[in-house]
């Protein structure tokens, strides 16, 4: 299993099993989940890993991923991918806090440390998106290198390029 780690936080890529119970909203015993985890959004994306399971496998490493806050263990929301690199290298991410969690650096910190993850595996692009009105969201893929390429009538979408991965 591939945790990703930050100062802050640890991002702890899921299973099967951890995706069933945040799409059922019943944590296991002993987890430590933030009011308001899990989100539609987690939800759905734990929906989106079990059925990437069932129809082509695991897309692990590039599948969903728990926030979890170091200091208390809380998982206070998700990121990840929405699948595999194509055939280009490229990927979708997608990520969440639970509103206690927002506004403190924790999205910008994690999404960071997945696009780093990524680039090292090989990915060439990363593409996001956010409602038009999510300026939070806008200021965090900015803050990390991600620049706006297209607005559409709900939609602002995001990217990230490198022309070759990164050292380890």
């Amino acid at each position: 299993m591939t945790d990703l780690e930050t100062p802050r936080l640890l991002l702890h890529l899921m299973n099967a099993s951890d995706a069933l119970r945040v799409r059922a909203g019943k944590p296991p015993e002993g987890a430590r989940w933030a009011p308001g985890y899990p989100s539609p959004g987690e939800m759905a994306a734990a929906e989106r890993f079990l059925d990437t399971c069932a129809t082509t496998g695991d897309p692990s490493p590039f599948g969903s991923y728990e926030i979890r806050r170091r200091e208390d263990g809380f998982v206070i929301g998700g990121l990840g991918f929405h699948g595999a690199p194509d055939n280009h290298g490229q990927v979708t991410i997608g990520y969440g806090l639970v509103p206690s969690a927002q506004g403190l650096g924790y999205a910008s910190e994690a999404l960071r440390a997945l696009l780093l993850f990524a680039r090292a595996q090989g990915v060439s692009c990363v593409h996001g998106d956010t409602d038009l009105d999510n300026l939070a969201s806008q200021r965090v893929m900015t803050a990390v290198g991600m620049r706006l390429v297209e607005e559409d009538a709900r939609l602002k979408h995001y990217r990230i390029d490198w022309d070759q991965p990164s050292g380890p």
